[in-house]
């Protein structure tokens, strides 16, 4: 009976899309989702470190996802956003496609990846959710974002 209590303990998370695929992350790590503005340009920053922004009185590096795990790089669109990701060490805005929803995923449908994955996509994904036909890759935040772009600011 636990076993089956533990498998249907929900996770929430919000769904985002990047080029065709759906990823997510724990709503535990993400802020606010707000639309694109003005980034500024900081040098000597890796190329996926877009610069940084102003949220609310607050600088706080912006990383293109995109270019963070290595995806082709597409042009902004109305649609395009800033999701901010509260990590142990600050916070750090990602630019996303577009936010999708915020979802609630049994247990049972997470599948761990792939051991066909390479270790470093590995080491970012936490697992794949199946939900209603659609596959989300579950993306480890604080990894994905745990190197240069903290320390930017």
């Amino acid at each position: 009976m636990a076993q089956q209590q533990q498998r249907d303990t929900l996770t929430q998370i919000v769904v985002f899309q990047l080029g065709h695929e759906l990823y997510g992350a724990e709503i535990a790590v993400v802020r606010e989702v707000g639309p694109l503005q003005r980034v500024t340009r900081v040098p000597r920053t890796p190329r996926y470190v877009e610069g940084v922004t102003n949220l609310r009185g607050r600088v706080i590096p912006v990383v293109d996802l995109r270019r963070r795990l290595g995806l082709e790089v597409s042009a902004p669109t109305k649609a395009t956003r800033i999701a901010v990701a509260e990590l142990e060490a600050g916070q750090v805005g990602m630019i996303v496609d577009s936010v999708q929803e915020v979802l609630r995923v049994p247990a049972s449908a997470i599948e761990p990846p792939s051991p066909m994955m390479s270790k470093l996509d590995a080491d970012y994904v936490q697992g794949i959710a199946k939900v209603d036909g659609r596959l989300i890759i579950l993306l480890d935040l604080p990894r994905v974002l745990q190197r240069e772009e903290r320390k930017v600011v």
